[in-house]
């Protein structure tokens, strides 16, 4: 069977996506190729949430459609994804030597359209039609090479996003929101967990819009349509929202050590889910907030439904459940009509928040969004100029709260050899923050108490915190580490 190498941009949604089809693509026969110059088909699963990620998309796929022209080697070249759903036959327009062009309600049939090329049944295909129930159609993994499972796994709750924010394309990308059954989310926990995965991260474009939507019946999203409605409850039962239901079934799960989510709405945390941090050991300490500006004129235009007022209560309420809670965030920088003032006003939300880390955007204008016709479009190298100082700023709040963390001992979950140096193990404190030390690969899966040594630029370093630890010997699993004192970056 020919070989497949499939390249991925953007989001844990795209990465998720790339994973299933390459599950789906070796239950059919198919071996995935180590490199795109092995391979007999390159599938790259693209992004449109700015500019710079299309224009980097298909500057690749030119250059792999020359250099295999140039070779003389025929390869089936394709585009998956978003920026295949929002350009579809537009892309084989520009670009003759693509075959294959899927949207993202139709990545699960991949490996049936190839067949069809492969066999002669079809010279090109291009398919961004809707499919109802493809939110329940990403749900298969990749098998370990090495006989091994992961230690972490992604799981897709849903798709698609009702937000509409004015500089977003998703909406039209992933189109409206559509959630699986809890049930269905469970069952495939489960099988991971079966397979040896210790920490689960719940993907969504907005995740804590989950189960709000109702199902095409009108029943509760998050109800399998062979389940009852509606449920009994006591009345004295607390109102739990369908996300954190759901996080309450995910926490039930024997074997699942962690549960992370992504990537949430400010208006999804309301008083239940701010709760589960603290009653729920599984939910890690960690929350990505996208705050996207610190002006409340700006959130204004950009349509988010929140002030930084709001915000900034939410980030209060979390550090009073879990005072250690790590916190990042997402910032655009030079939205339309941003005035000095509105960057300052930014510029102060992250000094006073002080964020872990932070995701910095420059604005990218994407068609058919509000945003892009808007007045007061800033010119390029004042972007560049307040994209530069706010990253000044991150970065130095980042390496103060990663410096604050040298001394203290933290639990991680040990993922595997660290991606810069092989010979080194790392794995994710609960608050996300990457710690690299000496170890060795019989550690991977374990719950270990690290001390840091040293902090790098987003990277700890540490010893592990065990006596008589030997890197080359098994060691069992920690205990979870305490709650830390309030103040302190947690792990």
């Amino acid at each position: 069977m020919p070989s497949v190498y499939i390249k991925t941009y953007g989001c844990q949604m795209n990465v998720r996506d790339s994973e299933a089809v390459a599950a789906q693509l070796l239950a059919r026969g198919y071996t995935l190729a180590p490199s795109e110059d092995q391979a007999d088909i390159v599938l790259l699963n693209t992004c449109s949430v700015r500019d710079h990620a299309e224009q980097t998309a298909l500057n690749k796929m030119r250059a792999l459609a020359a250099d295999f022209r140039r070779s003389g080697r025929e390869v089936v070249l394709g585009f998956l994804g978003c920026m295949a759903q929002s350009r579809g036959e537009e892309l084989l327009r520009q670009l003759p030597g693509v075959d294959l062009v899927i949207g993202t309600q139709k990545l699960h049939r991949t490996a049936e359209y190839l067949d069809d090329l492969l066999r002669g049944r079809r010279t090109r295909v291009v398919d961004t039609a809707p499919e109802p129930g493809s939110e329940s159609a990403i749900r298969e993994h990749l098998p370990a090479g090495d006989g091994s499972g992961p230690v972490t796994a992604y799981v897709s709750i849903m798709q698609g996003c009702n937000q509409h924010c004015t500089f977003c394309i998703v909406p039209q990308t992933r189109g409206p929101e559509r959630s699986r059954s809890i049930r269905d989310i469970v069952t495939e926990c489960r099988e991971l967990a079966a397979r040896g995965v210790k920490e689960i991260t719940l993907l969504g474009q907005i995740v804590t819009s989950y189960g709000r939507r109702p199902g095409p019946d009108g029943r509760p999203g998050w109800l399998a349509p062979d389940e009852p409605w509606p449920v009994p409850e006591p009345e004295s039962a607390p109102k739990r929202s369908p996300f954190v239901r759901l996080l309450e079934a995910v926490h039930e799960i024997e074997g699942i050590e962690r549960i992370r989510f992504t990537a949430p709405h400010p208006k999804g945390y309301g008083e239940d889910l701010i709760e589960a941090y603290g009653r729920l050991p599984k939910l890690v300490e960690s929350a990505h907030l996208p705050v996207q500006s610190g002006s409340n004129r700006i959130l204004k235009l950009m349509r988010r439904g929140y002030t930084r007022e709001r915000f900034l209560e939410i980030v209060s309420r979390l550090r009073a459940v879990q005072p250690g809670i790590g916190i990042s965030t997402d910032i655009i920088v030079g939205f339309p009509g941003e005035t000095e003032e509105d960057f300052q006003q930014t510029l102060e939300l992250c000094r006073e928040v002080e964020f872990d880390n932070v995701f910095l955007f420059k604005y990218s204008p994407r068609r058919n969004t509000p945003a892009a016709t808007m007045p007061g479009a800033l010119p390029e190298e004042v972007i560049e100029e307040r994209h530069a100082r706010a990253l000044e700023l991150i970065n130095s709040i980042a390496r103060r709260r990663y410096a604050a963390m040298v001394g203290r001992t933290v639990q991680i979950l040990v993922e595997g050899p660290s991606k810069k140096n092989p010979h080194r193990m790392m794995g994710r404190t609960r608050c996300n923050k990457i710690v690299v030390f000496d170890g060795s690969p019989r550690h991977r899966g374990q719950l270990l108490d690290i001390r840091i040594v040293r902090a790098g630029n987003y990277t700890l370093y540490g010893d592990p915190a065990i006596v008589g630890f030997d890197s080359g010997a098994p060691v069992s699993a920690s205990s979870p580490a305490g709650p830390e004192p309030a103040g302190v970056p947690a792990g």
